[in-house]
């Protein structure tokens, strides 16, 4: 079972001593540069495509977005390379 506490004022704020340093967090994918620029690029379209095939079976959307159900599938059927 869970404990869920309904007092939030039991909880004390605790700050930090000092500053806190400043950390950069870097993506692995950004490390590679223009590699790693394409493969998100793939990824984006592999997913938006993904969407597309999804939304196929709903005229509304589609009418929404300006597409036909026969376009979004020509389009969700491209490779993510293309």
């Amino acid at each position: 079972m869970s404990t869920v506490a309904r007092n939030a004022s039991t909880f004390r704020l605790i700050r930090p001593a000092g500053p806190l340093p400043q950390l950069h967090q870097e993506n692995s994918v950004q490390r590679l540069g223009a590699p790693g620029r394409g493969l998100r690029a793939w990824s984006a379209r592999r997913r938006l495509r993904q969407a597309l095939r999804d939304l196929a079976d709903d005229k509304h959307l589609l009418a929404d977005i300006g597409l036909t159900r026969e376009e979004a599938l020509d389009e969700a059927a491209k490779p993510f390379w293309r």
